[in-house]
């Protein structure tokens, strides 16, 4: 290895806990949450609802608990759930959505985002031969479309087709607040249309653990039990809802450096030769490529920087998806946007 300090673009869930994390985290008031009275949580639900503009939120341990929970409180067993080909409910959530909440999934194409009239076909006619519809799921940011964002326009008109149908839908908004920087606008716009809206504190916000769950205040009632029935009714944990109480007052204005640091890293590997990528998916803090040459795999490619100091992974083949986060600072993304031109340059 040729640098002393690691890089990791492998995902923002490596970031560590900030030192005001730690110092908030040692001095939280606690209580027990599964009885309601931590009260470090019953802050950090307060403000996730006010922000995101809903009645109310839920802690819990995972996006996949909150995605999991929210279908549960949506649906009934044998219902479908409409959603983009590439959702993470879908590739990187074990199947929760079939084996524990009993949906059968219909998934549509979009690279991201669905056409409103190919939802509005999928939502079958009530007979006796199909299930029926019981959910929409929407992604925003959008993990496998390379973190690119859905706007409130588009997630207006796939909630007007669901409203007209009286199908509810969820937004998987892991990274909720990328695409609100990204965009320009307010979070709770994003979220408006939609019944519910899950986000991670523990991805681009840089906590350690935990994500939010948030919709109206009977919806988040009944996800309450679903989260109890799942195991994660937590006692004292406002030592960890402490970390998202910081984060979100102190990671969401500095948000837009790590979308300014994946565009450097993309318009760097724009350059090289053997590297496809499509500069219009980049617009928060992913880049996501494909390697195309004869010489090296995207998994030598991910080795080659090791060398240099960099954790990245590869995805297959030919794919590999960087992350940028606060722990990998404009320095690091010049030893990075080097060790890239070094390796794939030109012979």
């Amino acid at each position: 290895m040729n640098e002393s300090t690691v890089i990791d673009l492998r995902s923002d869930t490596k970031t560590l806990p900030s030192d005001l994390m730690r110092k908030a985290m040692a001095e939280a008031e606690v209580g027990d949450d599964v009885a309601g009275e931590d009260p470090t949580v019953n802050e950090l639900e307060a403000r996730a609802a006010e922000i995101l503009g809903k009645e109310a939120a839920l802690f819990v341990t995972s996006g996949t608990q909150g995605n999991l929970v929210s279908l549960l409180a949506h649906t009934q067993p044998g219902q479908k759930i409409i959603l983009e080909q590439d959702a993470h409910i879908f590739h990187y959530e074990r199947g929760g959505l079939a084996r524990i909440a009993g949906l059968l999934a219909h998934p549509l194409p979009g690279h991201g985002a669905m056409d409103p009239a190919d939802v509005e076909a999928a939502i079958w006619p009530q007979e006796v031969h199909r299930a029926p519809t019981g959910l929409i799921e929407l992604e925003n940011t959008h993990n496998r479309a390379g973190g690119s964002c859905l706007s409130v326009e588009q997630t207006e008109a796939i909630c007007e087709v669901a409203r007209r149908h009286r199908v509810p839908v969820h937004i998987d908004g892991a990274r909720i607040f990328d695409a609100a920087v990204a965009l320009e606008v307010p979070a709770c716009q994003l979220a408006a249309p939609a019944d519910s809206v899950t986000f991670c504190l523990s991805k681009s916000l840089g906590a350690p653990v935990g994500s939010l769950v948030c919709g109206s205040a009977e919806f988040i009632a009944r996800a309450r039990e679903f989260r109890k029935i799942l195991g994660g009714g937590m006692r004292q944990v406002g030592i960890i809802a402490a970390a998202g109480l910081v984060a979100l007052e102190h990671e969401l204005p500095r948000l837009h450096e790590d979308h300014k640091k994946a565009r450097q890293i993309a318009e760097t590997l724009q350059e090289l030769p053997g590297v496809y990528l499509d500069i219009t998916t980049v617009q928060t803090n992913m880049v996501r490529f494909e390697l195309h040459r004869d010489d090296m795999t995207a998994p030598d490619l991910c080795a080659r920087l090791a060398d240099y100091g960099i954790n990245a992974i590869a995805q297959d083949a030919i794919r590999i998806r960087f992350v940028t986060h606060r722990d990998v600072s404009f320095a690091d993304v010049e030893r990075v946007c080097s060790a890239l031109r070094t390796v794939l340059a030109p012979d």
